[in-house]
């Protein structure tokens, strides 16, 4: 069996790449171009907003050298989870910027559009039959999440993918994906081994973030062979280790040796990582256990308010001390200041003090987070102050923020010399409207009976000439 070679630009389509990486990568003649282009790390907003949190002319940048030099090898073009979050604005955002390409570069190609909204009577009916569970530390789903969600996708697998390749689609964009599918769905359709396939587009989904040094702005080549696979980064600056790939095959999991997917789950309890070369490493003993029946993740939003916050800093050593006093009588103070004007959330984050929980301060406690807590020796001569202010409405977020910065821009203590205010704004203005705000209020697994039907394949062909267009990679 021939090795399948498959070519990640990027970690995320439009984070980009030197092109000294792509040409070598390019030159190895790869069977697949593949890259992810989304995330939910950035959090609930961008899905909720229906925005992308990557830049659009770097994502253009981007396919506007992947696009052409694949249809150029006849090649397939894989993006997954596109502008972002997958979700229908995304995916109608990332389409028009592979439109203006064909349109500006003069190509003609198939496109294959994969959605994955999930209808919310969809959802209502699949909690009705009992088909959707939590994923920890997600509470049980109602129907009232469903009715408040503003966007829904699903987590597809490989077998969409495959339609659209089977279908002879050149580029092919999908909404929420699966990270490792968009790299595993060649070899799938090919006949090679799912459980290597699968842990092979785990590493290659982050590009050359595997590699040491690390970058999600570099290019991985990947093989997929009979009993193994093999990767390797495409510049000279970096290597690929058993460490740096064993550490990655360990990103986002909380079991490290199960990792559950759409249709199945990775059992990577008899893998071997093995130093090939000086810049490459072999796996084997990968395996992919099919579960029935097949479930699909699910993320929605709701809306919970707006927000507005302002950046101070703080340097007087009295204040400093007395900084776990001094927030709390300030928030007190802006309660009594305003007890009618309803709910609203009020927090100070604080960077840069003894225990630092500006970074773990949402947790109750470190232990609790099953994290070390990490201490400062010595007493901080300054800190960063963020003030959040989150309320039904902006206008609501602005005046509790505005109030909370100001009083304690003037909050006396005990020790106090200084009458011309506490806080250092590096930002004028002090306060920054934020716009709307999101949570997570689906992120459950749901059951369904066809791993396809929620995933319509459109095919589409761009460009002059399209009734001239022929694809053959069908006997590639």
């Amino acid at each position: 069996m021939r090795e399948l070679k498959i070519l990640s630009p990027t970690a995320i389509l439009g984070y980009g790449f030197p092109m000294t990486s792509w040409e070598e990568g390019m030159r190895r003649k790869p069977d697949v171009i593949a890259v992810d282009a989304g995330s939910t790390d950035p959090g609930p907003y961008y899905l909720g907003a229906g925005i992308s949190f990557t830049d659009r002319e770097a994502v253009k940048r981007d396919l506007a050298i992947m696009i052409p030099a694949a249809l150029k090898e006849n090649i397939p073009v894989i993006i997954g989870t596109a502008g972002g979050c997958g979700a229908a604005p995304h995916l109608q955002w990332n389409k028009e910027i592979i439109e203006e390409i064909a349109r500006e570069l003069k190509l003609t190609f198939s496109l294959a559009v994969i959605p994955s909204d999930i209808p919310k009577e969809v959802i209502s009916e699949a909690l009705q039959k009992g088909g959707i569970k939590p994923l920890h530390p997600a509470p049980e789903l109602t129907q009232a999440d469903i009715d408040d969600a503003v966007h829904v996708v699903a987590q597809m697998g490989v077998e969409p993918i495959i339609k659209a390749l089977t279908g002879g689609a050149d580029v092919i964009l999908t909404g929420r994906a699966y990270d490792p599918v968009v790299f595993a769905a060649l070899a799938f359709h090919r006949g090679y081994d799912k459980g290597l396939s699968l842990h092979l587009g785990k590493i290659l989904e982050c590009a050359a973030i595997a590699a040491t040094p690390g970058s999600g702005s570099d290019c991985m080549f990947g093989y997929v062979g009979g009993d193994y696979f093999r990767v390797e980064p495409l510049s000279k600056q970096r290597k690929c280790t058993t460490l740096s790939v064993a550490a990655h095959t360990l990103y986002e999991k909380t079991n490290p040796y199960i990792l559950p997917g759409p249709g199945g789950i990775l059992d990577l309890r008899e893998t071997i990582f093995t130093q090939e070369t000086d810049s490459s490493v072999r796996v084997s003993g990968s395996r992919f256990n099919p579960v029935s029946p097949y479930n699909v993740k699910l993320e929605g939003v709701k809306k919970v308010g707006c927000r507005t916050v302002s950046f101070a800093a703080v340097a007087d050593p009295v204040m400093i001390s007395q900084i776990d006093d001094i927030t709390p009588k300030v928030k007190a103070r802006v309660r009594d200041n305003f007890t009618g004007l309803g709910d609203y959330f009020l927090d100070f984050k604080i960077y840069g003090r003894k225990d630092n929980p500006g970074v773990m301060g949402i947790f109750s406690t470190a232990a609790g987070a099953g994290l070390t807590p990490i201490t400062c020796t010595g007493k901080p001569s300054e800190l960063a102050i963020i003030i959040d202010a989150v309320a039904p409405t902006q206008e609501t977020a602005n005046t509790i923020c505005s109030f909370a910065r100001s009083t304690l821009l003037h909050y006396g203590y005990p020790g106090r010399i200084s009458t011309a205010g506490n806080l250092a704004f590096p930002f004028s203005p002090s306060d920054v409207k934020m716009g709307d705000v999101y949570e997570f209020c689906i992120y459950h697994v749901m059951e369904t009976d066809d791993p396809c039907a929620l995933f319509p394949v459109e095919m589409i062909t761009l460009g002059l000439g399209a009734e001239l267009h022929s694809n053959e990679r069908g006997a590639k």
